[in-house]
């Protein structure tokens, strides 16, 4: 049943019909986005400072680039079913391990589970989609990876009211509600992660939509009409000029992303608990909006200017939230909001500029390699703004105050990538595969009765 054979679309498939089903995985795991509605639980469970703590998130993190790089050609070569299953297995078993280390009140068992284990989860699931919708939507690619990615931002939307109102239901405190609220967590998962498995299909060979063909050579000088083995890819500067600008993209997001509740009490003492929940609510919404409107925008646009924009403006929206930010609650609240759907942004444009820069042959393979950037990144963000409001707090800092460096050295950090994206150029012809003749599909197949297509 989990073979990739089982998963090739019949004929008749409407390819639109795939989307929900990445949208199911990609909203469970992005349940990590939800974490710092936890941490301050955490800290009264376990006694212990905001860095051991973000540990928790960081392992996470990384442990999803690392699965992703080392998973991609598996996934390839299994189908998406298979890696969503499998997906499914470790994001479920990750809380379930982390609920009996909170119940133990043995914190590296949490970051055995959802650090460890989890974090394997997150990567398979992540990267288990997004070729197969570019597969699915050739003539959208950023629509595509935006459709896909979506949901992981919006996971966040849904997790973070919940967990906060299971929170507060099932025990007088937090810090006594942990273990059933994963529980209930990993439950709703399972089911919504099985669901998702069951509903992939990848496209037949030669499969395109109705009435669209490739692009002419040259019409766009950043776009490939070659493909690139993951083997030659990691062997091009251009590669790791994208590793840079995701490396930074991510870095200057994830470090507000996962101190958004602590963050914005510090910055604004009035605000309470479940105000602050909603905050993380409404960054995962600019999470989750920005991965589809930026990623589709870059159709049009073009990937290169996109991250021009992610880059350039978010440095200077970095510099005014130093500047002006703790003034008022609202301009916080919207220049976050804009900060982070550039983060979503990147996350979704990224597969379609690695799409244009070395093909769909391996594109999911390449971007499993890639997203080990965010492996760093995860690593960094929270170890910056963590271990700058641990320092300060010590001097005895309090309240805004504690970020302000922080947010000084993210806008340094975007400069770099910055100028690693306008130092991509096209893949040279030597890293390409040689071409064969396409692959003639019958238009019956192409276009199978009763399939409704954008041009009908």
């Amino acid at each position: 049943m989990l073979d990739k054979s089982r998963t090739v679309a019949p004929r008749g498939y409407n390819r639109w019909l795939v989307p929900p089903a990445a949208l199911a995985v990609h909203l469970s795991i992005g349940q990590v986005y939800a974490f710092s509605v936890f941490k301050n639980p955490l800290l009264e469970r376990f006694g212990t400072s905001h860095t051991s703590v973000a540990v928790i998130f960081s392992m996470a993190i990384v442990m999803l680039g690392l699965s992703a790089a080392f998973g991609g050609k598996w996934m390839e070569r299994n189908g998406p079913r298979k890696a969503m299953a499998l997906s499914a297995v470790c994001w479920v078993s990750g809380f379930l391990v982390a609920a009996l280390g909170v119940q133990l009140g043995q914190l590296w068992i949490v970051y055995l589970g959802y650090g460890l284990i989890g974090g394997i989860g997150l990567g398979i699931g992540y990267i288990s989609p997004v070729s197969t919708l570019i597969k699915w939507f050739p003539d959208r690619p950023g629509l595509a990876t935006g459709l896909a990615i979506m949901g992981f931002g919006g996971g966040a939307l849904v997790a973070s009211p919940l967990t906060a109102r299971l929170l507060e239901a099932y025990a007088p405190t937090p810090a006594q509600a942990i273990v059933p609220t994963m529980l209930t967590l990993a439950a709703v998962y399972a089911v919504l992660m099985t669901c998702g498995a069951a509903m992939i299909r990848v496209p037949a060979p030669g499969w395109r939509p109705a009435g669209w063909t490739p692009p002419a050579r040259g019409a766009n000088a950043m776009q490939s009409h070659a493909d690139v083995r993951v083997g030659n890819a990691v062997r091009t500067p251009q590669f790791y000029l994208l590793w840079i600008v995701l490396f930074t993209n991510v870095t200057a997001g994830i470090g507000i992303l996962e101190q958004a509740s602590p963050m914005i009490q510090d910055f604004f003492p009035a605000v309470t608990a479940a105000t602050a929940a909603g905050f993380v609510g409404l960054l995962s919404l600019a999470n989750m909006g920005g991965r589809f409107v930026w990623s589709t925008t870059s159709d049009k646009l073009g990937r290169k200017r996109t991250y021009i924009m992610y880059l350039g403006v978010g440095a200077v929206l970095y510099a005014f939230l130093a500047a002006l930010g703790a003034s008022a609650v609202g301009l916080f609240v919207a220049l976050t909001f804009v900060i982070v759907s550039f983060y979503g942004g990147g996350f979704a444009t990224i597969p379609a500029y690695l799409k244009d820069l070395f093909g769909q042959l391996e594109v999911g393979a390449i971007h499993g390699r890639l997203l080990t950037a965010w492996s760093a990144a995860g690593i960094a963000g929270p170890l910056i703004v963590n271990g700058i409001a641990d320092a300060r707090s010590a001097q005895g800092v309090t309240g805004a105050a504690l970020y302000l460096p922080s947010l000084v050295t993210m806008c340094g950090v975007l400069v770099v990538g910055f100028v690693a994206n306008m130092l991509v150029r096209p893949v040279a012809a030597r890293f390409h595969e040689p071409e064969t003749p396409a692959l003639v599909v019958p238009q019956a197949d192409r276009v199978p009765v009763g399939v409704v297509t954008e041009e009908s």
